[in-house]
């Protein structure tokens, strides 16, 4: 017996069968929009599709920097105990008290500056370090609470020293210990570009340290190649 013969699909039905229909996703792999859902939620943080908000990022930057600069509380204290002493003799002459250098020589001098250039490249890096460790994400506003907080505590540092070490009036202060006897000078900080030692060694380091291990997008995955539609048989 001969089959019957089933009639060819009407022409709209055959050029909708005929049509190009994309690939159906494997079992388990995700679909585009999933994967780009995924990739803004994570570029955008934990703050949400806005980011933190300027506010928020000013609030912290503000945060950091009073926090940094009452480190220059210990800045000043630390110099005023490690510093060396520069040595005076006070003696009269004419009948006026005069103040000179002991030692013409000596280095202490330099040797306070230096001391308190080192101290501030010391909390620069830890100060630094512990900002980028509580605040991986970084952002402008708090590199410059992170710089700004370095100066203000120099400053600090610096003038709570001087309080600190030996009194300023050196001509009263040979008078009272008498003619002839070595007495130290008041803490002085002759190059003032120490003041810029913390702030900048907490600007570079954290800079590097956001470069080198702060957090990164992930790149955008595109589907590579289009898939041209085929005409209508």
């Amino acid at each position: 017996m001969t089959a019957p013969l089933t009639p060819p699909p009407p022409p709209h039905e055959r050029s909708a069968q005929g049509s190009w229909q994309p690939p159906a996703p494997a079992p388990g792999a995700e679909a585009p929009g999933s994967q780009q859902a995924e990739y803004a939620e994570y570029a955008h943080g934990w703050y949400g599709q806005d980011g933190p908000g300027m506010k928020t990022e000013v609030r912290e930057a503000g945060v950091v920097a009073l926090a940094v600069a009452l480190g220059g509380v210990l800045l000043g204290v630390l110099w005023w105990w490690l510093a060396p002493h520069v040595p005076l003799v006070g003696d009269v002459v004419d009948g006026n008290w005069v103040v000179y250098l002991k030692d013409t020589e000596g280095e202490q001098a330099v040797g306070v500056d230096g001391t308190f250039t080192l101290l501030g490249l010391g909390f620069g890096v830890v100060s630094a370090l512990v900002v980028f460790l509580l605040r991986r994400r970084g952002g402008v506003p708090l590199v410059v609470g992170l710089a700004l907080g370095g100066l203000l505590g120099s400053l600090l540092a610096w003038r709570l020293g001087v309080w600190l070490g030996p009194a300023e009036d050196v001509v009263a202060h040979a008078r009272e210990v008498g003619k002839g006897v070595t007495f130290s000078a008041p803490l002085k900080l002759g190059a003032k570009g120490a003041l810029l030692a913390w702030p900048l060694a907490a600007l570079v380091l954290h800079l590097g340290l956001t470069a080198l291990f702060g957090p990164r997008d992930p790149e955008p995955e595109f589907e590579h190649g289009a898939y041209p539609s085929q005409p209508a048989a």
